[in-house]
């Protein structure tokens, strides 16, 4: 390079920057643009191997998901012939007093049942709903057991708004007594 003139390395040194635009042009205009396509292109191809493989798997297990809704439906059918219907009224006191049996809890005050009427649970529910309110008396324990058992019992059937004092009159060997007075909504068999 010492052999050349000041004009001919200026020459060369222009040629090879001109060489490493042309390059580096190259690389961001075109390969960089490439690469960024073909990295969207492998990321869709993840996605639909994913979706793909979703699919396959639910047309595998179609039988099973129909299995499993055949199922649902007798459990929801069986529990629809316990659910009320015709007279609300003495459906909710035969319920009540049935299975108030085997509990020391009195239960004297039942007020008149309000509905059937359009369910709040969820929008657009099948189902509508009415609420009794009841009144007694019960010891601490059988009160909770009773509670407990009544709403594993009766899916279909919630208590709402329950009310706790102490029993009035109480003597000193009742001292766990508790007066209470409770809302149960219960869900009404649809007419179909």
């Amino acid at each position: 390079m010492k052999r050349l003139t000041k004009e001919k390395r200026q020459q060369i040194v222009l040629a090879i920057l001109m060489v490493a635009m042309v390059l580096c042009g190259l690389w961001f205009g075109l390969i960089r643009f490439q690469r960024s396509a073909l990295a969207t292109a492998a990321d869709s191809r993840d996605k639909a191997v994913l979706k793909l493989k979703t699919v396959k798997h639910t047309i595998e297990t179609v039988d099973q998901l129909e299995t499993n809704l055949a199922e649902a439906r007798k459990r929801i059918t069986a529990l629809e012939e316990t659910m009320a219907s015709g007279d609300l009224y003495a459906w909710a006191i035969n319920k009540m007093r049935t299975f108030k049996h085997p509990y020391k809890v009195e239960v004297p005050q039942f007020s008149q049942i309000d509905g059937p009427k359009k369910a709040s649970l969820l929008p657009d529910f099948p189902y509508q709903e009415a609420t009794l309110t009841i009144g007694g008396t019960a010891l601490y324990n059988d009160f909770g057991r009773f509670i407990a058992d009544f709403e594993n019992e009766f899916p279909y059937m919630r208590v709402r708004n329950l009310t706790l004092e102490p029993a009035p009159g109480q003597q000193t060997a009742e001292k766990e007594k508790l007066s209470f007075r409770l809302d149960i909504a219960a869900l009404v068999k649809p007419n179909v």
